[in-house]
């Protein structure tokens, strides 16, 4: 599309600057946070919650690290900001 070669040594950044492409893990982020909010104002029951919120029972632990759910990358976000607004007010 530009003519450019990794030889150019030009940043993506700029690359998406210059054809208006947006960055796919940006959009992604976004996405996933809007629909967060989609499933945490509803109030009729419905699974998406449960489905954020459900563990499966196996007999046995994992070896290593437990795999990081979505609940817990909001949760983080949220005590970030909570964390922020106090330090910007006292």
């Amino acid at each position: 599309m530009l003519g450019v070669s990794l030889r150019d040594q030009i940043r993506n950044e700029e690359i998406r600057r210059r054809t208006r492409v947006t960055n796919i893990a940006q959009r992604v982020a976004k996405l996933k946070w809007q629909w967060a909010g989609h499933i945490a104002r509803r109030t009729d029951g419905r699974w998406g919650l449960k489905v954020l919120e459900w563990r499966p029972h196996t007999g046995k632990r994992s070896v290593g690290r437990p795999p990081t759910r979505w609940t817990d990358d909001i949760s983080r976000r949220v005590q970030n900001t909570y964390v922020q607004l106090w330090t910007s007010i006292g």
